[in-house]
């Protein structure tokens, strides 16, 4: 058997491996509304990958609105705790379409696998849904200092994991995040819409029956 390409995959969470991206929309639907805010699914889409207060700038902006930093910071603790309600209900049946499946075939063949996202609420949901058990390393927003497009969170992944940046596949949905695999110096694997995640090395529309050939 010849040389694997990679050593290691990094998964992004929300949108890649479980269906929480409609909790945030609905999250933020509600918050925007009570600004007296239009906010659609289209918009919600600048907010992928995009970290907590950043994504309220956006919504503020949708509005012409600017408020103090001290107002904002409770806003954001809002659409949280409102996020976090929904979220406490999830289980497997959260996981989504080929994820389970893919997870234990990187296992079987040796490769590491580590977690990139901006959520803070990652190990909540992996625990709830229970795929903890497949991380080798879990790097989140609690511990990030800079979101995606910055590489922060991927290169973190890669020195947790123990791999080299050039050894690493990333998994995304997010235009953010396929920018900040490439400015890691990754493999690029967009997860969704082809034409929205162009940047991206490989797009495939879900993990069904995932192309084990582009890393392995």
């Amino acid at each position: 058997m010849g040389q694997k390409k990679y050593d290691a995959c990094i998964f992004d969470l929300d949108g890649v491996l479980v269906d929480t991206a409609k909790y945030h929309f609905l999250a933020w639907e509600k918050l925007a509304e009570e600004l007296g805010i239009e906010f659609t699914e289209k918009d919600n889409e600048k907010l992928k990958g995009v970290s907590r207060m950043d994504s309220l700038d956006i919504i503020l902006q949708l509005g012409n609105k600017e408020l103090p930093m001290e107002e904002k910071m409770i806003l954001a603790e809002k659409k949280n705790k409102c996020y976090r309600n929904h979220i406490a209900e999830m289980d497997e049946n959260e996981i989504l379409p080929g994820a389970v499946e893919l997870l234990k075939l990187l296992k079987e063949k040796g490769l590491k696998i580590g977690l990139g996202s901006a959520s803070r609420n990652a190990p909540d949901i992996l625990e709830a849904t229970g795929l903890y058990k497949y991380f080798d390393a879990v790097v989140d927003g609690n511990s990030v200092k800079r979101a995606k497009p910055d590489p922060e969170v991927f290169l973190r992944g890669a020195e947790a994991l123990g791999v080299e940046n050039n050894r690493c596949a990333v998994f995304e949905d997010a235009i953010s995040g396929i920018e900040a695999a490439k400015r890691a110096g990754m493999l690029a694997i967009g997860v969704g819409n082809k034409e929205i995640l162009y940047m991206a090395d490989h797009v495939v529309e879900d993990l069904v029956d995932f192309p084990m050939e582009l890393i392995y």
